[in-house]
Order: C-alpha cells, then sequence, then structure tokens
C-alpha cells in the first residue's frame, strides 16, 4: 500500500497530531509577524518560555493573546533555566497558572553553548514525572543520555542537532541514528535547524518531529520559511516512509541494456 502522509498521524504523549512541526515564540521583531508565522507554519504544538510570559496578563499585547488556544497545544518551556530545582519550579509555576502540564524541559549547563546539564536533566525529569508532568527533555545527542531519560519516564527524547539558534543543521547524524535505534518513544530533534534542508535531513533519519524557534524568526521573511519548514518536515517524512535508495559508489544506469537486442 502507498504511504500516505494524512493516514501517519504523530502521536506524543498520548495525544494525536497532524504536524510534525513544533515551533517556537521567541526572537520575532514583532507580535503580530509571530502570528502570521505560527499559522502559516501549520503547527499545531507552540512552545512558549513560561519565563517571557505575564502570567497576568493574557490578552492585549501578552505573547498569550496572540496564540489561539483552540488552534494549538501550548508547551511551558523552562527556558532560562541552570539547575534542576529551578526548572523544576518554574515547571510548576507555568501549570499552577493553567498552561499546561506539559513541558518542554531545559536545564542548561554552559551559558555559551547552551548546552544542557545532562545530570540535572535527568534529576528533573524524574520529578516532574512523578509529579504528573508529560516531561519533553532538551538533550544533547549521546545515546546513554537519551536511554536513560526513557527509562525515566520522559514522553519523548529532544536531543539537539546542532547549538541553539546556530542554524548549522544536523551536525552528528551517526549519533542521532544510534539514539533513534535506541528509542521506543518519539525522538523530536529539537535546536540548530537553519533552513529547510535541515528538517529534511532530520525527518530522513528518522525523527518523528522537529522543534525550530531561530531557523524561522531568524529568516529575512520568517512567514516564508514557516511554510518552507512545514513542507521540508512533510518531505523529509515521505522520503523517510518511502525508504532512499542504497548509495553506491559506481554508477548504475538508469536505463539499463539488458535484455535489449544490439
Amino acid at each position: 500500500m502507498t504511504y500516505s502522509l494524512p493516514d501517519d498521524p504523530f502521536v506524543l504523549g498520548g495525544r494525536t497530531f497532524r504536524s510534525r512541526l513544533i515551533v517556537g515564540t521567541g526572537k520575532y521583531s514583532t507580535l503580530p509577524l509571530m502570528k502570521d508565522a505560527l499559522e502559516r507554519s501549520g503547527a499545531e504544538i507552540v512552545t512558549v518560555a513560561v519565563r517571557r510570559i505575564n502570567l497576568g496578563e493574557k490578552s492585549g499585547e501578552s505573547i498569550l493573546g496572540y496564540i489561539d488556544a483552540k488552534r494549538y497545544m501550548l508547551l511551558p518551556n523552562t527556558a532560562g533555566c541552570y539547575t534542576a530545582d529551578e526548572a523544576i519550579r518554574i515547571a510548576n509555576l507555568g501549570r499552577e497558572a493553567g498552561l499546561s502540564e506539559w513541558v518542554k524541559l531545559e536545564v542548561i549547563g554552559d551559558e555559551k553553548t547552551l548546552f544542557p546539564d545532562t545530570e540535572a536533566l535527568l534529576e528533573a525529569t524524574k520529578v516532574l514525572v512523578k509529579d504528573g508532568f508529560v516531561v519533553l527533555p532538551y538533550t544533547n545527542d549521546d545515546p546513554i543520555v537519551a536511554r536513560k531519560l526513557q527509562d525515566a519516564g520522559a514522553a519523548a527524547i529532544m536531543p539537539l542537532g546542532a547549538p541553539i539558534g546556530s542554524g548549522m543543521g544536523i551536525q552528528n547524524p551517526s549519533n542521532l541514528r544510534i539514539v533513534l535505534e535506541g528509542a521506543s518513544i518519539p525522538v523530536i530533534v529539537d535546536a540548530g535547524v537553519g533552513t529547510a534542508s535541515d528538517a529534511a535531513i532530520a525527518m530522513e533519519l528518522g525523527a518523528e518531529a522537529v522543534l525550530m524557534n531561530t531557523g524561522i524568526a531568524g529568516a529575512d521573511d520568517p512567514v516564508a520559511m514557516a511554510e518552507a519548514m512545514k513542507l521540508a518536515v512533510q518531505a523529509g517524512r515521505l522520503a523517510y516512509k518511502a525508504g532512499r535508495i542504497s548509495k553506491k559508489l559506481y554508477a548504475s544506469a538508469s536505463s539499463p541494456l539488458q535484455g535489449i537486442s544490439r
């Protein structure tokens, strides 16, 4: 049977989504521009930093006033947290404010690279899972850490493709393949996507979804790039499911001459 994107929904944390593109809301020059880019992306999950939200004001110029709660599932994140305790506190603050019991968990270990502190990340994951959160941890591309996060009850593994905001694309496809091979939960490539081809490569490797912010918000035309990323994720998934040809050292004729009389 021929593969079809509509017949292949994305299941995450017990919920079903049509889009495999998750987008962030930071770094846009204006909130109306962010709103237009979200719409063009086709995304159904939108991540927001709890620290960027004015929890006492959900209308007007608040970021929440530009995100249609009927159209998008809000995914709070713990961006800017450098300890497990801090991330746990911010996650609970978001839940108590009525944002969500889902959390994109970030525990940063280095201010310059924004690489995760995997020890603290694992600690926070265990606590939040026990407290009833659906935890989506941002991590590095270490297969051992990925396995530990899975064993800790994470709903997905979110390895970086490259440092946050770098736009360098998938820097270590071999490690990502190993993470994918060992995972029994969704793997979502998070961070480092710079253009549509990066998103397609992530999906062609077998990722269930891609999360990005800067790649869209930082583009010269964020709205057009949002659509490009949507199409790239779809194309990458389609190609992955279709199955690429094997790589060969030498040529193989498209119109073979075997069996043709000369």
